[in-house]
């Protein structure tokens, strides 16, 4: 198998025989450079261990915390207060939304790795249009719980089996302004991570004879 990104490959396969002749047909191609064993690729790290393959994006987590001056912030164990309800907050205080916007992005990427973070930065990216005093404090505390989980990732196991567990959940009316509930799945397939979404209903019923 092969993951392309625009001139980025990763190929995947039990059969190094089969993997040189597939770089050797590349290469002649397209002249290519092998960089080895995956170990980097798009901001996320690729560790080996004895139970299997560890994915982080620790260094893209520092070049956060560096770029937002939060090295040296009092770490927080949470990344949102819990029963936190964020609102429009027209009477807050505006702020840079180019620095918001960029945060944001930047925490979306990072849930690449990291489903721990997928409801918070689900709730925060609804108010990139006009983000408030409130919106920047909730969105770092994210940063600042990152700085206490630098290389939490996923584990890939080397014998995880094919047992797929779903967890599921949603809160009720979660937002203030829309009525709408927020729902999030988690799939685990063999012990490893491999689908998660923190989504806000589409639709709101006014009845549960609307369901």
């Amino acid at each position: 198998a092969a993951l392309i990104y625009v001139d980025d490959v990763i190929i995947v396969g039990n059969n190094m025989s089969k993997i040189q002749a597939t770089k050797t047909e590349l290469n002649r191609r397209f002249t290519i450079k092998d960089l080895g064993i995956l170990k980097y690729f798009l901001g996320i790290e690729v560790v080996r261990t004895k139970d299997g393959i560890v994915l982080s994006q620790r260094k893209y987590t520092l070049d956060i915390l560096r770029d937002m001056g939060l090295e040296g912030c009092k770490p927080s164990a949470f990344p949102m207060e819990q029963g936190l309800k964020l609102d429009k907050s027209d009477a807050e205080e505006r702020v840079d939304a180019g620095q918001y916007r960029r945060l944001i992005g930047r925490l979306l990427y990072l849930q690449a790795t990291r489903p721990d973070i997928a409801y918070s930065v689900n709730l925060l990216s609804q108010f990139v249009a006009d983000p408030r005093q409130p919106h920047l404090d909730a969105a770092l505390r994210v940063v600042r719980y990152l700085k206490t989980t630098l290389g939490q990732g996923i584990l890939l196991p080397k014998e995880g089996g094919t047992q797929l567990i779903t967890y599921c959940d949603s809160d009720w009316i979660g937002c203030p302004f829309t009525r709408r509930s927020r729902t999030g799945y988690l799939l685990i397939l063999g012990g490893a991570p491999v689908s998660w979404k923190s989504k806000k209903q589409s639709v709101v019923s006014r009845s549960s004879a609307e369901a």
